[in-house]
């Protein structure tokens, strides 16, 4: 039997979205209309996509995160001498890491639970060796 190196951890898919949330930290001091939200909001849905599926509960959720933000720039003018409106990016990056995190903490879940299976004690011979 082949030694696995210790020092090596297999990459995980809750890694792309911890780096995804990392990145949004960074974004925190920017404007809505900074393209870089667009870029980010793509590599997102992309990540979700590439571990869900396309049609996921979870993107429609992180869409709607990312649209409820669109939906207070339409309505600034309206309401632009209420005080809640000057936090509209930092609302914007709230619900997207609200969203994040929660399927993070899902995921990893889930990976702890696959690695255990996947550790689990495996005392039979492969067949035709007995």
């Amino acid at each position: 039997m082949a030694e696995v190196n210790s020092m090596h951890r297999a990459r995980l898919r809750s890694d792309d979205l911890k780096a995804q949330i990392d990145k949004l930290e960074g974004l925190a001091h920017h404007t809505v209309v900074n393209p870089t939200f667009e870029i980010f909001d793509a590599e997102t849905e992309d990540i979700l996509i590439k571990i869900y599926g396309a049609n996921h509960q979870y993107v429609e959720s992180y869409k709607y995160a990312t649209l409820g933000e669109a939906e207070a720039m339409v309505n600034l003018l309206e309401s632009a001498q209420e005080p809640q409106t000057r936090d509209i990016p930092k609302k914007g990056l709230q619900q997207r890491r609200q969203v994040l995190q929660s399927i993070l903490t899902e995921l990893q879940g889930l990976e702890t639970q696959e690695a255990n299976v996947l550790e689990g004690d495996d005392r039979e011979d492969p067949p035709g060796l007995s």
